[in-house]
């Protein structure tokens, strides 16, 4: 089985961060929400307190298959300055493991030097800071084994390409019509 951890901290938007982890474990893929925070609860961009499964310091992610970074405010933040996440995004780059990120969040990953040379996205005023080959604008780009969302309004999207990209095209487009997406009614 499949196991994508995706990281929270204070400040996280929540519906990015919830809506890949709910899609994913639909699907049956084994997520883990590990804070990078000193607990387990964190409080979201939006004052929504979310209790993650575990602390990054106690987690062990050398099973994981992807990671996953949400974006919202100050959790982008937060998460830039955690020197640990950092040195795990470029541990799965060199491993050539996958890595995903959503709004602001893929910053984190161009602060790793996991974009270089890529094609990615993000929200935009953020650009600057994927250190990227390629902004691309989409609302989803994937390259190579790096997926990136341009917002909150691309997460279904994000989520269904994480699905077929883990699990196969028809597992995607069983989530897609389970969750009645407006392309399947």
């Amino acid at each position: 089985m499949c196991k994508v951890t995706v990281f929270i901290a204070d400040g996280t938007e929540e519906v990015e961060c919830l809506t890949i982890v709910d899609l994913l474990r639909r699907a049956g893929i084994d997520v883990r929400l590990v804070s990078i925070m000193d607990s387990e609860t964190i409080v979201s961009s939006h004052k929504v307190t979310i209790i993650a499964d575990g602390k990054f310091d106690t987690e062990d992610f050398s099973d994981s298959d992807m990671l996953f970074i949400p974006g919202g405010m100050p959790g982008v933040t937060n998460m830039l300055a955690h020197d640990g996440l950092i040195e795990l995004i470029r541990k799965f780059n060199a491993e050539g493991k996958r890595l995903g990120a959503v709004c602001a969040g893929p910053s984190v990953l161009g602060k790793a030097g996991a974009l270089e040379g890529k094609k990615a996205t993000c929200f935009p005023g953020w650009e600057d800071k994927l250190n990227c080959g390629e902004y691309t604008g989409a609302g989803v780009t994937t390259d190579g084994l790096i997926t990136t969302g341009r917002g909150l309004g691309f997460t279904i999207e994000e989520g269904l390409e994480l699905i077929k990209i883990l699990k196969g095209e028809d597992a995607s487009a069983d989530i897609k019509r389970r969750i009645q997406h407006p392309d399947t009614v």
